[in-house]
């Protein structure tokens, strides 16, 4: 009767251990609202403390103003805070900070 009880028990640890995984596997996904007034040429996203911004995760693609961008910030890496970087069409850039991706689903750059 021990040995099924401790069975029980591993298994639901193991089921805990599991649950825990999945929430440490956040879902990355953020929308990129742009509200300033100029469309978004570029977006960067790199995890913060590195010294180097990752490759445009915008590729061809513009953010108008107005627009929202669904994002993916997932790098492989299991990080929950990004610095992000915004260029504009006049060629100005804002960057934000220790965003965490892991908490938020929806971010909006503002001028």
């Amino acid at each position: 009767m021990r040995i099924s009880s401790l069975l029980a028990a591993l298994g639901a640890a193991g089921l805990l251990l599991l649950a825990a995984e999945a929430a440490t596997a956040a879902n990355r996904h953020v929308d990129i609202v742009n509200k300033t007034g100029m469309a978004i040429k570029h977006f960067y996203a790199s995890t913060t403390g590195t010294d180097e911004w990752e490759e445009d995760i915008l590729g061809r693609d513009v953010i108008e103003h107005g627009e929202t961008f669904d994002i993916n910030i997932d790098d492989g890496s299991g990080a929950c805070r990004y610095d992000f970087k915004a260029v504009f069409e006049n060629g100005q850039s804002l960057v934000r900070n220790n965003v965490n991706v892991c908490q938020i689903s929806t971010f909006t750059y503002t001028r």
